[in-house]
């Protein structure tokens, strides 16, 4: 019988390892997987490479990971907001490597790689430092530069509902980077809000098929103050 649920956060991300690749969905706070976050800095694992849209927000989540000085790399799209400051502090210090690519080219070069596709041309950041050391090309008399894929060993990612295959559906922008780091890892692992029967999820509404994920978590909802149910993305 398929069940790919897992006890727990930590339990899922047991066998996560140093120098790991590791694609954490979210766009911002929306769609990030906290809980699989913070069992990743529970865990102990260092020198890792992320993948993320951005470097972290404020002291919890994606920037309490890069404070606590588990990763060695970032790929991102947007490294610097107004709540970096971890990030920041580590990058002037050379205590990090950056590598900034931007958001479409990011969200492509993933895809690529759940795709099994070996490369791409794109016009973004032809002619800019972001080109450097890349392969150009003109095609129909416009300058494109060769972008590669971006696999991981591990894809963290929130979805709303999944059933014991591992298929997902998603809630609003929640969605955002989970599908493609789905495909394009190695292992990928889900925390839900809800896990249901098999045949509870309408076919039509099945955004990850749940042959590309192998391990799903079930996590709740963050309570409030007032004892309601804080209905975050």
């Amino acid at each position: 019988m398929i069940d790919k649920r897992v006890a727990s956060a930590e339990a899922a991300l047991a066998d996560m390892r140093d120098g790991a690749t590791v694609m954490i969905g979210g766009f911002g706070t929306a769609g990030l997987p906290n809980e699989l976050t913070e069992a990743l800095i529970d865990g102990g694992a260092r020198e890792l490479v992320i993948v993320n849209n951005n470097a972290g927000n404020g002291d919890t989540g994606l920037a309490a990971l890069l404070s606590a000085g588990r990763v060695r790399k970032i790929i991102c799209s947007f490294p610097r907001q107004a709540d970096s400051h971890h990030f920041d502090a580590l990058y002037r210090a050379g205590r990090i490597e950056l590598e900034l690519v931007p958001q479409g080219n990011l969200a492509e070069r993933i895809r690529a790689a759940g795709a099994g596709i070996g490369g791409f041309f794109t016009p973004t950041g032809y002619g800019t430092a972001l080109a450097e050391g890349k392969e150009t090309r003109e095609i129909d008399g416009r300058m494109y530069v060769l972008e590669s894929p971006i696999k991981a060993d591990f894809a963290l990612i929130k979805a709303e509902r999944g059933d014991r295959w591992g298929n997902l559906t998603y809630r609003m922008t929640a969605r955002n980077f989970g599908p493609i780091m789905a495909m394009a890892a190695t292992t990928t692992i889900a925390s839900v809000h809800e896990i249901v029967e098999l045949g509870a999820l309408d076919p039509e509404t099945i955004v990850t098929p749940g042959l590309f994920v192998q391990r799903l978590v079930q996590v709740h909802r963050a309570v409030t103050r007032a004892g309601g149910f804080k209905q975050a993305a």
